[in-house]
């Protein structure tokens, strides 16, 4: 019998904002998981922070759309930044621990707050040059 694996991986999802640190997913499944909860989003100088996250949200809407979602391998720190508003809960008895957690976009204040991501993209370098080119604005 096949062992389960200890955290689901997304196939295809990116991997992170190509050209900065900040990534979307990782590679193998950590003892001390990042519980999901609401972090507060401050405005700072790196600009990249804000990025990434638009990044981020965007590759959410164009690999599950509405649908809801494990956790698996997605980044547990770009989660947090998005948690309890742009992402929530899909289930009852929500284990943020779990790899297994299932998430959805909450598809109204995803729009509100990040209407860049639900434009037509092609593909990741697309969506990093985007918003190379906002930042130099």
């Amino acid at each position: 019998m096949a062992k389960d694996p200890l955290m689901p991986k997304h196939q295809g999802f990116p991997l992170g904002l190509p050209g900065t640190q900040w990534q979307y997913t990782i590679r193998r499944a950590n003892p001390k998981v990042t519980p999901v909860t609401n972090w507060p989003r401050h405005r700072t100088m790196d600009q990249t922070v804000a990025l990434a996250d638009l990044g981020f949200m965007q590759a959410l809407w164009q690999y599950f759309g509405t649908e809801p979602f494990e956790r698996g391998n997605l980044d547990g720190e770009r989660l947090c930044r998005l948690f309890g508003r742009e992402v929530i809960a899909a289930e009852r008895g929500f284990d943020p621990q779990s790899y297994f957690a299932k998430l959805k976009i909450n598809e109204p204040l995803a729009r509100k707050n990040f209407p860049e991501a639900f434009g037509e993209v092609k593909d990741e370098k697309s969506v990093a040059k985007g918003l190379k080119k906002k930042v130099r604005e």
